[in-house]
C-alpha cells in the first residue's frame, strides 16, 4: 500500500485553543502526522511518496471561489493590519443575523467559519493545499488500478464544507478526492467516515446528490461536536434522498456496539455498489483519546480494516482525527494492516 505524505503539514501549527475556559496547546498538532508516518515506516506498510501537484482546479470542484480566495489571502491581510498572533474568528451569522458576506476581513472569517477551532496561521493555506494534494495523489493511485492507498493528510478535512471551515479543517480532502473519482469517470463513490466526530462538511457537500453515498459512524450530536448535524433522520434531500446514512452512537460505545454499526454501514455500502470507497480515517474512537468518549482498543482497528477489505472495493484511506498522539500511529496503521491482511 502506497502512503502519500507532505512535510508541508508542519507549516500549520496553531499556538493554542480554548479548552475548559483556558487557552491550551492545540490537540491538532504536527506530532499527529509524525507518529503515523513513523509507524507506517516501522511496520513497512509500503513505500512513502510525496504528493504530486494537481493545482487548484480539483479543489475548486468542491470549494467556492470566495472561500478559496479568503483562505489564500487571510494571513496576508491580517498581518497587513499589524497583527502577528494566530487569526481566529469572533462573530458568526447565526440565527436572526443576515447571512451576507461582509467586505471586512474579520466579518469574512466569521462568514466562512462555524467555530473557533480552525485558526489561520502563516502556513495554514500551504499546509491545507498540500493536504489536498496528498488526497488527490492517493486518488490517482486508486484510479490507476491499485486496490488501496493511504493519504496521510494533515490538516484533516471532513468538517470543512464548500465555503465553511471548522473543527481543525480547511479543505475537505476526502470530498475533493471523491469528486476527482467522479470527474474521471466513476459513476458511484462511497465515503465511510469512521471518525468519532460526525463529518458534517462531507455530508453537507454531497447531501443532495445520488453519485456519492456518505455514511458516518460517530458520537451522537445530542451530546458531541459538531452538535448541529449528524442525526439519524438526515438521509439526504432531492436526488440525494437515501444517500446519506448517519449512525450516531452513545458515549462509552465499545467494539460490540461500534462493530455492529460498522456492519450496518458496510451492508449499506455493498448495496450501493460503489466503484471506489473512501475512508475518512479518524482514530479518535480510541479509549484514551482526550476529546472523545468511545472505548475502542488498538486490536479493534485491525478488525475495522478487515471488515472494510471484505467489501472488495478499491479503497483510499484519508487521515482525519485522532488526538491520543502516542497511540495514533498504532491505531491508524492497524486499520491499514487489517485491510492488507484480510
Amino acid at each position: 500500500m502506497l502512503t502519500f505524505y507532505s512535510d508541508d503539514h508542519r507549516l500549520h501549527h496553531a499556538r493554542g485553543e480554548m479548552v475548559g475556559g483556558e487557552f491550551k496547546p492545540c490537540f491538532e498538532m504536527p506530532a499527529r502526522a509524525d507518529h503515523v508516518l513513523a509507524r507506517v515506516c516501522e511496520r513497512a506498510v509500503g513505500e512513502v511518496l510525496p504528493p504530486a501537484d494537481f493545482g487548484l482546479a480539483p479543489i475548486a470542484r468542491i470549494h467556492t471561489d470566495d472561500y478559496l480566495q479568503f483562505l489564500q489571502s487571510a494571513w496576508r491581510r491580517w498581518t497587513e493590519q499589524g497583527n502577528s498572533a494566530d487569526f481566529l474568528p469572533g462573530v458568526f451569522p447565526a440565527r436572526h443575523l443576515r447571512g451576507k458576506r461582509p467586505d471586512d476581513l474579520y466579518g469574512q472569517y466569521g462568514f466562512h467559519s462555524f467555530d473557533c477551532f480552525a485558526p489561520i496561521t502563516s502556513g495554514t493555506w500551504q499546509a491545507a493545499y498540500a493536504s489536498a494534494q496528498v488526497a488527490l495523489s492517493g486518488q490517482r493511485e486508486i484510479a490507476a488500478g491499485a486496490l488501496c492507498a493511504f493519504a496521510l493528510c494533515r490538516p484533516p478535512g471532513h468538517h470543512a464544507a464548500a465555503d465553511v471551515m471548522g473543527g481543525y479543517c480547511y479543505l475537505n480532502n476526502v470530498a475533493i478526492a471523491a469528486q476527482a473519482c467522479l470527474d474521471q469517470g466513476a459513476a458511484r463513490v462511497a465515503i465511510l467516515d469512521v471518525d468519532y466526530h460526525h463529518g458534517n462538511g462531507t455530508q453537507a457537500i454531497f447531501y443532495d446528490r445520488a453519485d456519492v453515498l456518505v455514511v458516518n459512524i460517530h458520537g451522537s450530536p445530542s451530546f458531541e461536536y459538531p452538535h448541529f448535524l449528524g442525526y439519524a433522520d438526515e438521509t439526504g434531500t432531492g436526488a440525494g434522498e437515501g444517500c446519506n446514512l448517519n449512525l450516531p452512537l452513545a458515549a462509552g460505545s465499545a467494539w460490540d456496539t461500534w462493530g455492529n454499526a460498522l456492519e450496518t454501514a458496510c451492508r449499506r455500502i455493498a448495496a450501493y455498489a460503489p466503484e471506489v470507497l473512501l475512508i475518512s480515517l479518524g482514530v479518535d474512537t480510541y479509549k484514551d483519546d482526550p476529546i472523545s468518549s468511545f472505548r475502542l482498543d488498538s486490536p479493534d482497528y485491525l478488525r475495522m480494516g478487515e471488515r472494510i477489505a471484505a467489501l472488495g472495493v478499491p479503497t483510499l484511506f484519508v487521515m482525519e482525527g485522532g488526538y491520543a498522539v502516542a497511540e495514533i500511529g498504532v491505531n491508524a496503521v492497524n486499520v491499514l494492516e487489517g485491510f492488507q491482511g484480510a
